[in-house]
């Protein structure tokens, strides 16, 4: 192989070195004059029987052995022929003239030593030319220290140089062996170099450690294969530079200079190759590096990115003015906790955004693809901060705006119940006119602290805020403003008519005296004073010192005082109706959706996989429905509250979807305390940072279900007379019929043990717990009277077509899971039943009897009116079945062909009344239907449970 300093050493191979052993040429490193490498070749008979290909390759092999330059002067052969023949002579001269492969400058021949020999190298003197070489015969070794010194020449040919062939075989070998160790090396080195050059940087980053991991242990092993060579170099040198330590005046052949030389040359490749490898891997490692520094920042971009774009899509949801003090409460509130995460969030951009200036600082190779980012990052942190800023300054600000509207109407209603609260007999004589007029002018002194100025300036300070709703609300507000100062223009003026005005002295008559509670506080008897505003103004009206034009202005006082009642009433409605609305998305987006998401399934216990529809009923169609239609039909009836019961009548279907969701609640009920403390709930409890967990969500169904009658009944109060009262009032009584079939439907659900299909009974018309005591005509008289003393427990349950005898069980968990189980005992069917609706010994207990009274139930309610109830329905069922029973017999006696009015009657509808036996009886129950009243009645306990929770879903 070709080295660095341009030296050719070959590589000893198994056959030559075999070849070398023979000894039939050496090159033990001496020198003639003139600096010409000597090859000896030493007594060796055998010559003649060399191998032609044998001869060349030890004859290469040592030309190849010294430098260039040695070689270039040329070879001088030595050929010691002195114990051998003429002719061997002459044969070994022609084998060397074709073979040498080198510059031959002179062949030293010494001739046969016998007289024979020399004659005939004598007659070889006239013959010489015939091997075109020049070629000298030495008579002895003192001829050739004539041509070369005898300090080149070994101690067989009188020289002083010691020659051990062995020794310089495994020289040679050792430095062929290093040399190419260096090669190989090299060649590694650079193969590995074009790999790593070559190496196509990975897109993401667990493939770019990966990568780095790969190479780094590949640079390992080269450094391992590097310091070996060097090891072994080092080695090799000692043992050359050897003899020199032994004997620091030896003479070291040209030789040995010169291989201690070409070890030194490539122990300094090594050192070049190492140096320049080391240089190449610290650049190659460094970018490796900064990779996997990118892809690091890239993939953190993308999240921070992500998570951005989230943030802005959301913040953009946010309104940035508001229909009501409560809902611009509410978006302030849900802005502020929204502000909360997104400056987590931005905290975390801008530190992405820092990390990315560092590695541009530390000249990081992709500077180009890094500095956009570190741009885009902080100019989208910079919007959302903007849009956070100015969406909460708006919020502020219609909150202002808002605060004060309902500052200026909270100063009109109270002067409405001022001038409705001022007695009217006090105002009878000029002291109390007077006090009237003080007490009105003390109040219309604090109307520039709660009233709006001027219109147009107060609408300049919130035109940010203002949309056509918030103008309709500030144009109401200062009409309202109006007509109250209107109406205090025109009762200051009578009260100034009547403080003036000398009428007689008129002797009052006391009042009856009131009897205060000592317990009311004043805000108690301020609402009183407000609610009692009707009979207040009704009392005025009647006073006769107010002719017709103040008796029409009481009036328009009086409706306005009920219009802005009604008013309050709406207002409360449709703000708490957007406020479910609100809540209920945050449920579904909240927690409903994130049981689908793959990121969060891992923190989903398997007890609650696969049961979202269990846990959330049908929360999403209720959402569904008030969001798209409810709200917004709602909505329409803002300035005509007293109207609102068309809306709950046209929609009263529609909310017959809660009584599913309320007898899906046991089931979510029992669902959510199995899992209540898994951390999936946590954290979404967490991300949407909700005080009170997801149980309290889930109750708020049954919440709005109930608010409507409430919010019914209050409208109701103050719509007396107005165009929708009878809507208002058909609304009510329908919203509290859902409430009662929800409230059965919860007792029918919990039913045990019947074998059949409860719906085949017909609708549900009553349930309740009653004493019932059984008695029959076949039974012994001492077990007859022992029941009588033992009454049974049983709920009822009456339907269209039977009535229902169970027993309660006792309650069991908390919360819905409180609601009793019902194990079924008994069924009448209600075709075959009849009533006796007064026992004997108490007027709360009634007979349900059947088969002619061979079996009587004697059914003892808790109270007389919940007796009453259930046998005015009672009756209604079996009046209906009565009435059946004739229209069907009125058709068969006017059919020709129709059967015999005493065939039997199959159809069961009203068995009680079929024998004539039992006439008299039928007519005496009649008379008894037709004697009672029907009055209202809720689903109490029985006195065993008075007391107790009762199992109502609605208090």
């Amino acid at each position: 192989m070709t080295l660095c300093s341009g030296t050719t050493v070959p590589y000893v191979q198994q056959r030559l070195a075999h070849e070398l052993q023979k000894q039939f040429a050496i090159l033990p490193g001496g020198r003639g004059m003139n600096g010409n490498p000597v090859i000896i070749f030493p007594e060796f008979p055998a010559f003649g029987e060399l191998a032609e290909d044998e001869l060349q390759n030890v004859l290469g092999y040592l030309t190849s052995v010294p430098s260039v330059a040695a070689s270039g002067v040329g070879f001088i052969l030595v050929i010691d022929r002195r114990q051998d023949r003429w002719a061997a002579v002459r044969a070994t001269l022609h084998r060397i003239a074709g073979s040498f492969p080198g510059n031959l400058h002179l062949v030293l021949v010494l001739r046969p030593s016998t007289f024979l020999q020399r004659t005939l190298s004598d007659f070889f003197k006239v013959k010489k030319d015939e091997f075109k070489m020049k070629v000298v015969m030495l008579s002895s070794v003192t001829e050739l220290h004539a041509y070369i010194d005898p300090g080149q020449l070994t101690t067989e040919l009188g020289g002083t140089q010691e020659y051990h062939h062995d020794s310089w075989i495994s020289h040679r070998t050792a430095i062929e062996a290093f040399a190419l160790m260096v090669k190989t090396t090299a060649q590694t080195l650079q193969a590995f170099g074009t790999e790593l050059a070559e190496t196509e940087l990975p897109n993401d980053a667990e493939a770019t450690t990966n990568l780095l991991q790969a190479h780094t242990l590949k640079k390992e092993k080269m450094k391992e294969d590097l310091q070996v060579a060097l090891s072994q170099g080092g080695r090799l040198l000692d043992c050359i530079k050897e003899p020199l330590r032994t004997d620091p005046e030896c003479n070291m052949t040209h030789d040995d200079v010169e291989n201690l030389a070409t070890v030194q040359r490539l122990l300094g490749q090594l050192d070049e190759t190492e140096t320049a490898f080391d240089d190449f891997w610290e650049r190659h490692c460094t970018k490796l590096e900064q990779c996997l520094q990118l892809r690091h920042f890239e993939l953190q971009f993308r999240e921070v990115r992500a998570q951005l774009d989230v943030i802005s899509e959301r913040l953009s949801g946010f309104s940035e003015v508001s229909v009501s003090p409560a809902h611009a409460d509410h978006v302030l509130r849900e802005l502020s906790s929204h502000e909360g995460k997104a400056c987590d969030v931005l905290d975390r951009a801008l530190s992405l955004a820092g990390k990315g200036d560092r590695l541009i600082e530390d000249s990081h190779y992709a500077e180009d693809s890094i500095r956009p980012k570190c741009s885009e990052l902080r100019a989208v942190c910079e919007e959302i901060s903007s849009t956070l800023r100015s969406k909460k300054s708006l919020l502020l600000r219609a909150m202002e705006l808002h605060h004060a509207l309902e500052k200026a109407l909270h100063w009109c209603e109270e002067g409405i119940y001022l001038l409705a609260s001022q007695p009217v007999d006090r105002c009878q004589s000029q002291d109390g006119a007077e006090a009237a007029l003080q007490e009105l002018e003390r109040y219309l002194d604090t109307a520039p602290l709660h009233t709006l100025a001027d219109r147009s300036t107060f609408c300049c300070q919130y035109e940010a805020t203002l949309t056509a709703q918030l103008l309709d609300q500030i144009e109401r507000v200062f009409q309202k403003q109006g007509s109250v100062q209107e109406m205090f223009e025109k009762r200051r003026i009578s009260l100034k008519k009547l403080a003036a005005k000398q009428t007689r002295p008129v002797q009052p008559v006391a009042p009856r005296p009131e009897v205060k509670s000592p317990l009311s506080s004043p805000n108690l008897q301020r609402k009183e004073r407000r609610y009692s505003a009707d009979s207040a103004i009704s009392k005025k009206l009647d006073s006769p010192i107010h002719n017709g034009g103040n008796r029409h202005a009481s009036l328009s006082e009086e409706e306005e005082n009920l219009a802005v009642l009604r008013r309050h009433v709406m207002n409360e409605l449709l703000e708490t109706e957007r406020a479910y609305v609100e809540e209920l998305l945050c449920v579904l987006e909240g927690y409903a959706a994130e049981m689908d998401n793959p990121a969060m399934a891992h923190l989903i216990p398997s007890s609650l996989q696969n049961k979202k529809d269990i846990l959330f009923g049908n929360m999403s169609e209720i959402y569904q429905f008030h969001k798209r239609t409810f709200l917004k039909e709602l909505e329409a009836y803002t300035d005509c509250p007293e109207l609102v019961g068309r809306c709950f009548l046209e929609r009263m279907k529609d909310l017959q979807i809660y009584e599913g969701y309320c007898q899906n609640k046991p089931r979510s009920e029992s669902l959510w305390r199995q899992c209540s403390d898994c951390a999936f709930f946590q954290e979404c409890q967490k991300k949407l940072e909700h005080k009170l967990g997801l149980d309290s969500y889930l109750l708020k169904p049954v919440q709005r279900i109930t608010k409507y009658q409430l919010l019914l009944k209050e409208l109701l109060k103050y719509s007396k007379g107005c165009d929708g009262c009878d809507d208002l009032q058909e609304a009510l009584t329908s919203i509290l019929g859902i409430l009662k079939a929800v409230n059965d439907s919860m007792h029918l659900i919990a039913i045990t043990g019947y074998e059949g299909n409860l719906s085949e009974l017909g609708r549900l018309l009553m349930q309740g717990s009653f004493s019932v005591w059984t008695e029959h005509k076949k039974g012994h008289a001492k077990v007859k009277d022992l029941a009588r003393f033992k009454p049974m427990q049983r709920h009822l349950f009456l339907h269209e077509k039977a009535l229902l005898f169970c027993k309660r069980r006792e309650e069991n968990g908390e919360g819905y899971e409180k609601a009793p189980s019902y194990s079924f005992k008994h069924s009448l069917s209600m075709s075959a039943v009849g009533i006796t609706e007064n026992a004997k010994g108490d007027n709360k207990k009634f007979e349900i009897w059947c088969n002619s009274r061979d079996e009587v139930f004697i059914v003892q309610a808790p109270t007389t009116e919940i007796k009453s109830a259930w046998v005015n329905e009672i009756r209604k069922v079996l009046t209906q079945q009565l009435q059946a029973c004739r229209d069907a017999s009125q058709q068969k006696n006017s059919d020709p062909v129709s059967p015999s009015p005493t065939s039997n009657n199959t159809s069961g509808t009203l068995s009680p009344f079929r024998s004539n036996a039992q006439k008299n009886q039928k007519k005496q129950e009649e008379k008894k239907f037709e004697s009672s009243t029907i009055s209202e009645v809720s689903c109490l306990s029985s006195p065993k449970h008075k007391g107790k929770k009762q199992p109502k879903l609605f208090q």
